[in-house]
């Protein structure tokens, strides 16, 4: 039985990252400003990522039509889970307002606003980090929709990987901050 074990613990240390070095991008940052309470609920869909992402080592792009991985460098997190907590908590903290989430949750009273965001691409390819997309606001109530393509580029100091998640913080920061204008000027 001990050896069965061992060798099940070998197998899934060798599946896995098998590293120490595990990155989040889903800490909330704070706001230096804030925008009037938005009223009614929003609801803000799943961040669909491209299939590169879910892997759970750091992707990053040697060319237009190559992507490798940081061997030694994993997400600690489903990034799509963790990309929208995030964007959740950061319009919580900007709009000042608890009435937004994930959605659909599933609640009997409809959101007033639904929020989606498709990246296309997010990541990093000669010492720049890459995030481009779209997002779209819909008025659930009016069926009234707005619709913005977003492109992102932060410069990275370093290749490593510490500086490739920290670009992707910012690039995701101003993202997040393109999100909150958008509900605000809906």
């Amino acid at each position: 039985m001990v050896k069965m074990i061992s060798i099940l613990s070998l197998l899934f240390l060798l599946g896995g990252c098998g590293t120490s070095h595990y990155y989040i991008l889903s800490t909330v940052p704070q706001t230096t400003t804030s925008y009037k309470k938005f009223q009614g609920a929003v609801g803000v869909e799943k961040i669909t990522l491209p299939k590169y992402l879910f892997k759970r080592e750091i992707a990053i792009a040697k060319s237009d039509s190559q992507v490798t991985f940081l061997h030694g460098a994993c997400w600690a997190e489903n990034i799509d889970e963790g990309l929208t907590r995030r964007l959740i908590g950061f319009l919580q903290k900007k709009f000042r307002q608890p009435n937004i989430y994930h959605y659909p949750w599933g609640m009997e009273v409809q959101p007033r606003l639904k929020v989606t965001v498709e990246i296309i691409r997010f990541i990093a390819q000669n010492g720049h980090v890459y995030l481009d997309g779209s997002i779209r606001l819909k008025n659930v109530e009016t069926g009234k929709e707005r619709a913005k393509l977003f492109s992102k580029s932060v410069p990275l100091y370093h290749d490593d990987a510490s500086a490739i998640v920290i670009a992707m913080d910012r690039a995701f920061s101003l993202l997040e901050e393109e999100v909150a204008l958008g509900i605000n000027e809906f």
